[in-house]
């Protein structure tokens, strides 16, 4: 593939990365193992390791387990604060190694950037699913977060620039999901949020100051 193409490659990689180090690099090791994706660009040929494979699953299952415990998940995700944006930016420069130094420099810095990006957006998702003290949510979380981690490693190497425009679109909005979520939290907290006026429902709330009659009926 092109030095453009493998830059598009290194920037997948670094987006997987930042949403599930563990699981990217067992998924990549794996399906090379087994045929469906490769040959691996740069230095990320050590990822079809028998042993990385077996770590990185390993790490990955006990990350699935901790994260189903509210608090825990929370914690576990802020600590990955340190590890998966350098880490992203790593594996972007591992899988850009054999270009020209521009490339590999280029991919290290908006992988890392990139990386850094996606791991916000799933901390700011993990903390709003943490004010719910029940496991259901974190585990139906995780699912789709692997499944979705799968998709996107597999067709990146099938069609990179289109994979990595859409999984930029999908970041975007889940940006602007994560804002929304956090806005309306505060102010359920706040204790400023009303329902809306629904079917058949008046809007409920209380009035600071009522007008003199309908205090004159509350007197009666």
């Amino acid at each position: 593939m092109n030095s453009l193409g493998t830059f598009a490659q290194a920037l997948g990689v670094a987006y997987a990365a930042g949403i599930n180090l563990y699981a990217t690099v067992g998924i990549i090791g794996l399906a090379t193992r087994l045929g469906w994706i490769g040959p691996l660009p740069g230095s990320l040929g050590v990822m079809s390791s028998t042993w990385i494979i077996t770590l990185a699953f390993g790490l990955y299952l006990f990350e699935f387990l901790a994260t189903l415990i509210p608090g825990i998940a929370s914690a576990w995700d802020t600590l990955h604060s340190v590890i998966r944006p350098p880490a992203a930016a790593a594996l972007a420069a591992a899988t850009a190694w054999h270009g020209s130094a521009i490339v590999v420099v280029g991919a290290a810095l908006l992988g890392g950037s990139l990386g850094a990006a996606t791991h916000t957006t799933k901390l700011g998702l993990r903390y709003a699913m943490d004010t719910s003290p029940e496991p259901v949510t974190n585990g139906v979380s995780n699912t789709v977060e692997l499944g979705y981690v799968t998709a996107f490693v597999l067709l990146m190497w099938q069609h990179p620039y289109l994979t990595l425009l859409a999984g930029l679109i999908v970041l975007v909005s889940l940006i602007f999901t994560v804002r929304l979520i956090w806005r309306v939290l505060k102010r359920v907290f706040s204790g400023r949020w009303e329902p809306s006026r629904g079917f058949l429902q008046e809007a409920r709330g209380t009035i600071a100051n009522p007008p003199p009659s309908m205090r004159a009926e509350d007197d009666d």
